[in-house]
């Protein structure tokens, strides 16, 4: 994510955002930012104006997934809730476009930065996020909120064991890869048997779920001047266990006065896993 893809080009990403969000966008500047999309900073007359992200749809996450959870993320900014940095839309509603064999978005551009890992755990930010997270899963769920479910197939583990079982003969780190994998193997048979147990835990206790941010990790945070603390990224919104999210708060981290019981060891085991 770090180079400009081949395709789409800037202009091409420039051209799209001008058709659809802001016609007298500038120039489109990829920025060497994230993990699995790519981003440009859009320029206006005035300078930054919008963020746009470009997102691959997978087999864990559809085109329709993205979108349900774009749209969900704007209702809830729609309905009051602090920290959300929400895709714009379109005069139609919409809030991403196809281009290249992906979604296009935008978000309006905001001076910031990331906090540090160092400063994450520290217990006035953690203090803040818990606060965010709070009002996010006591929120009104979005109907267009999409059920989170489980993403790994039955058989993970063996299926390891057997592509590990004879030497990888491909690439000069082929060899070394396979060895790092097949010694894990036992852990992650224990991690994936973990795993099954709660994804059937859940599914005796959907009505425990509520709106879920995914990933608000520090580095999907944005510490602003005007707007305070944002959590970004909402690709990953869906309903969920609320454990879901705090397994991204530093252990230990204190609770604000709204947090209510939560299921440690599912928890623990989600920070175990990842």
């Amino acid at each position: 994510m770090r180079t400009a893809p081949a395709s789409p080009t800037a202009v091409q990403v420039l051209e799209a955002v001008r058709r659809t969000w802001l016609p007298e966008a500038e120039q489109a500047i990829h920025l060497p930012l994230g993990f699995g999309a790519h981003h440009w900073r859009i320029e206006g007359p005035d300078g930054p104006t919008l963020f746009a992200t470009l997102d691959r749809p997978s087999p864990t996450r559809s085109a329709d997934s993205f979108t349900a959870a774009y749209l969900g993320a704007r209702e809830l900014l729609a309905g009051g809730l602090p920290g959300v940095l929400a895709p714009c839309a379109d005069v139609e509603g919409r809030v991403t476009i196809r281009l290249d064999g992906a979604l296009l978005s935008v978000t309006p551009w905001r001076e910031g930065r990331t906090p540090t890992e160092a400063e994450a755990e520290g217990t006035g930010h953690a203090r803040r996020v818990s606060a965010l997270l709070d009002g996010l899963h006591a929120a009104r769920a979005p109907e267009v909120l999409r059920p989170w479910a489980a993403c790994v197939g039955p058989g993970l583990a063996a299926r390891l064991e057997e592509r590990t079982g004879s030497a990888w003969t491909t690439g000069p780190m082929g060899e070394t890869a396979r060895a790092l994998l097949r010694a894990a193997a036992p852990r992650i048979r224990e991690i994936e048997q973990r795993y099954r147990e709660l994804v059937a835990l859940e599914s005796t206790r959907a009505h425990r779920r509520v709106p879920t941010h995914g990933e608000p990790h520090h580095a999907n945070q944005l510490l602003t001047a005007d707007d305070g603390l944002l959590l970004v990224d909402w690709e990953p919104l869906a309903l969920a266990p609320r454990e879901r999210d705090l397994a991204a708060l530093p252990p230990g981290a204190p609770r604000s006065a709204g947090s209510g019981p939560r299921d440690e060891r599912a928890v623990q085991d989600r920070v175990d896993a990842q």
